[in-house]
């Protein structure tokens, strides 16, 4: 089912007189094949592809950036096809330094219609250009390795495989590369070839540390059909420090609020630097240029209001948890650090809230001296007593003014809010 913000994004910025100049000013484009090929193409109507593995339960912020570029091409009128690798899934890109543990073929499944389902969110269903979903076991369970090999295999030179990025550095590591990871290159190809036999799809899209994947495609393509077709990569994204950007705490923020919830995604957008905001903005919203220039300016003026972070946390997590779970993010934010009802609160929202933040589990008799120290939010007990006379310990926004008190207030669902000063908390569960 389509997400509901998704679908109220109409059209592109109209500032831009073709979808390529956008998909360049936000960022998107690193590499492509010949653009002025490419630039005649999309004057046309075209379809094109953009491959997800089912590697983990969810989809991630890596990820997204994909399925927004699809939307923004199919907004430009073409057509897009989200495949979900329910065979490539099988197997796994070869990694940097080491061999992928593979995945039992049940587990795969299971995570192709999680991953589809994620995917549909972001593109429309409806219309003359509408999305489809595809599963490359489709083509790849009923092939024979004879026919693999014969049909597929013969079109690869071995010497061409050797230099792909992905494929050299593994083969210049302790961990070398398997035969099952070394094909995977082979699967890709297969599937843009499959693709343009089946819907015309002339165009595949990716990150650009997949070039040497996404080639496999093309090549293949033009050996078997002698027929040219498209490339667009878009940049590795990498934050102002040059580390590379989509990850919280050292973990990858996915879409999934099983695993990143509503809260901690909010606030990853919250947190985001001001040297990258603008940036962030560009690619992961729908807002237009002059939007865009606006809260740069306003990023400039006056910084401490962090107007653009405010933005574009409200706009990308309305995007992928909705409207509701962005603004109770919102509302929880507030309420933790003081400026709101925390009894008002929607108890879940609460609950992914204070699980972000370093929390325990105590019982009603607990001493909030030591529930401080439990926490970390001090470091010894004579610390927390100190801290409490100072008047600098709140629980449930409420000033504790008794150094013997004990956890006594729970909020509706078994929850407390601990806070020390204006913006440390932390979480306690009842037992």
């Amino acid at each position: 089912m389509t997400n509901p913000a998704i679908l109220a994004t109409q059209s592109n910025d109209s500032s831009f007189g073709h979808i390529l100049d956008e998909l360049k000013w936000r960022g998107l484009v690193a590499l492509s094949t010949d653009e002025q090929e490419l630039r005649a193409a999309l004057d046309g109507q075209i379809t094109y592809y953009c491959g997800f593995d089912p590697t983990a339960p969810s989809l991630h912020l890596g990820n997204l950036v994909q399925l927004l570029t699809m939307r923004r091409l199919q907004l430009a009128g073409h057509k897009p096809l989200a495949l979900i690798g329910g065979s490539t899934g099988l197997i796994g890109d070869p990694k940097p330094n080491s061999e992928r543990t593979l995945i039992d073929k049940s587990t795969v499944a299971d995570w192709v219609n999680k991953l589809g389902l994620q995917a549909s969110r972001f593109l429309s269903f409806e219309g003359e250009n509408k999305a489809r979903l595809v599963n490359n076991l489709d083509w790849t369970d009923p092939m024979s390795a004879i026919d693999f090999l014969r049909d597929i295999g013969k079109h690869f030179r071995v010497g061409k495989m050797l230099s792909k990025d992905a494929v050299s550095a593994r083969l210049n590591s302790d961990a070398g590369i398997s035969f099952t990871e070394f094909s995977y290159q082979i699967l890709q190809g297969l599937d843009f070839l499959e693709l343009y036999r089946r819907y015309d799809c002339v165009l595949q899209t990716g990150g650009s540390d997949q070039w040497g994947n996404l080639t496999s495609g093309t090549d293949l393509i033009h050996r078997v059909e002698g027929k040219s077709a498209h490339i667009l990569a878009t940049p590795l994204i990498t934050n102002s420090d040059g580390k590379k950007f989509g990850k919280s705490e050292g973990n990858a923020v996915w879409l999934d609020t099983e695993f990143t919830s509503s809260y901690a995604f909010y606030q990853f957008w919250l947190n985001v630097e001001d040297a990258d905001v603008v940036d962030r903005l560009k690619v992961f919203t729908f807002l237009n240029r002059a939007q865009i220039e606006e809260l740069a300016q306003a990023t400039a003026d006056a910084p401490h209001q962090r107007a653009a972070q405010k933005r574009l946390a409200l706009e990308v997590t309305t995007l992928v948890h909705g409207a509701e779970a962005a603004e109770g993010a919102i509302a929880a934010a507030a309420a933790l650090f003081g400026n709101g009802d925390l009894e008002s609160l929607d108890p879940v929202a609460l609950k992914a809230a204070l699980s972000e933040l370093p929390n325990v589990t105590v019982g009603d008799d607990h001493l909030l001296v030591q529930a401080l120290v439990d926490t970390g939010l001090v470091d010894s007990l004579s610390a927390a007593r100190r801290a409490i006379t100072e008047g600098g310990i709140y629980l449930n926004n409420v000033k504790v003014e008794d150094e013997s008190a004990t956890i006594g207030s729970w909020i509706p669902g078994g929850f407390a809010v601990l806070r020390r000063g204006k913006k440390t908390l932390a979480g306690l569960f009842r037992a």
